[in-house]
């Protein structure tokens, strides 16, 4: 068994703690899951990863028409998708970091130094990966917005709308409020998606209260990994620690091609958005 990050950067750290760095050609986010005895859906467990070299890769695509131009397609009123235009398109790979301090005496136990590591801050990079797949995903300008009145109908209407372009409602993102609250034990909805249509499901904070985006997540975007990855002793930015002491980077390097956009909706109130009520 390979070796963990932690306990590689431990030792690095061991040898010169002023200036260790530890460089991986992989992503440490995939190949080390230390919350794997709790499972939970990342969006990264959602999209299909494609390696990528440099900096920015090239993808095709398939868009929604205009209303004028989806007439003049044959068929497209019983097969929404023969109107699709054809193009291509830019994503780039960004970095993406997180960091922690290492506590005062920590370092002089190697193994507990690891441990941390391991499981704080990979932890963390994990938190900040989903971030920055779930905002790019939601930035995209081409997806398009449902409104509801009821949020479980407003679901339902996405995965009927997903399949009239003759995809399959793969996965859906949700805030955590909603899940417990609007989800959970209601009716058995979540078991129906799940064995009826094999519906994923990633909650996590990123997805406004009261939003969900649901789509053919798998075969619409991909996640561009670079394959590489660093954890060093760094300077962090202002503002990331309230008190000074050692810091600790990890980086990995990653994008998102959106291919079929159409393949996505955002279900979201109705109107102007109210004060969540559990009631």
């Amino acid at each position: 068994m390979s070796e963990s990050p932690g306990r590689l950067f431990a030792r690095a750290y061991a040898d010169d703690p002023d200036h260790a760095e530890v460089t991986f050609d992989y992503t440490i986010t995939e190949a080390h899951e230390p919350t794997k005895d709790r499972p939970r859906l990342t969006v990264r467990n959602l999209l299909r990863v494609i390696p990528v070299e440099g900096d920015r890769a090239r993808f095709w695509t398939e868009s929604p028409p205009g209303e004028e131009e989806r007439r003049t397609v044959r068929d497209s009123d019983v097969r929404r998708e023969a109107a699709f235009r054809f193009g291509m398109s830019e994503a780039k790979v960004h970095p993406i970091q997180a960091w922690v301090q290492l506590p005062d005496g920590l370092a002089t136990d190697p193994d507990a130094l690891a441990t941390f590591l391991d499981y704080r801050l990979l932890v963390r990079l994990a938190t900040a990966e989903n971030l920055a797949l779930t905002t790019a995903l939601l930035g995209h300008p081409e997806i398009a917005r449902l409104p509801y009145e009821d949020y479980v109908h407003g679901i339902l209407s996405a995965c009927d709308e997903v399949e009239q372009s003759g995809a399959t409602p793969h996965a859906m993102i949700v805030n955590p409020r909603d899940y417990y609250h609007r989800l959970v034990g209601r009716g058995g909805l979540l078991a129906e998606l799940a064995e009826g249509n094999g519906m994923k499901v990633s909650r996590n904070r990123w997805v406004a209260p009261g939003d969900a985006l649901v789509g053919d997540i798998s075969v619409a975007a991909r996640l561009l990994d670079a394959r590489r990855s660093v954890i060093r002793v760094a300077e962090p930015p202002p503002g990331t620690f309230a008190r000074p002491g050692v810091a600790v980077c990890a980086e990995v390097y990653e994008g998102v091609a959106v291919h079929l956009p159409g393949l996505f909706y955002l279900v979201t109130p109705s109107g102007e958005k109210k004060a969540f009520s559990t009631s």
